[in-house]
């Protein structure tokens, strides 16, 4: 985890620690695979995606959103996480670098607790975004 401002510190709009991580692979999406059980053929098996006019497979959904995950208990501990939630843009494509942001668009209290409401995206490197969601965290 990385160094945490207190809650008074923080403003509305400023960016939380990016993630950078590396090129998409098909190990990646294997592994995924075994892990979340999720075998989906539009995922590992390139001769039915090119069936249905893909070029080639792509990542999971919920792979990306467990990058976002990543992202957040990289700056707080994963019993701050109050509220998580995602849409999914548009497709990740094997060899992307996929770069996943967080920005505090609110300062509020509620419960006893000082929290911020984040923005977070998931992003290749033209910036199309790939998944866009929000996350309330408590840091009081």
């Amino acid at each position: 985890m990385t160094s945490l401002k207190p809650w008074s510190a923080l403003q509305v709009g400023e960016a939380i620690p990016e993630l950078v991580l590396p090129p998409v692979t098909r190990l990646n999406l294997a592994l995924y695979c075994g892990a979340s059980g999720d075998h989906n053929p539009l995922h590992v098996d390139t001769d039915f995606v090119r069936t249905t006019g893909l070029p080639d497979v792509i990542a999971h959904g919920m792979l990306s959103m467990a990058w976002l995950g990543r992202l957040l208990t990289n700056w707080v501990p994963q019993t701050a996480i109050r509220e998580y939630n995602v849409r999914f843009a548009a497709m990740t494509q094997i060899g992307e670098v996929i770069t996943c942001t967080g920005e505090v668009t609110d300062k509020f209290e509620h419960a006893g607790e000082q929290r911020v409401r984040l923005s977070l995206t998931t992003a290749n490197a033209d910036g199309q975004v790939k998944l866009a969601g929000e996350a309330v965290i408590a840091l009081a």
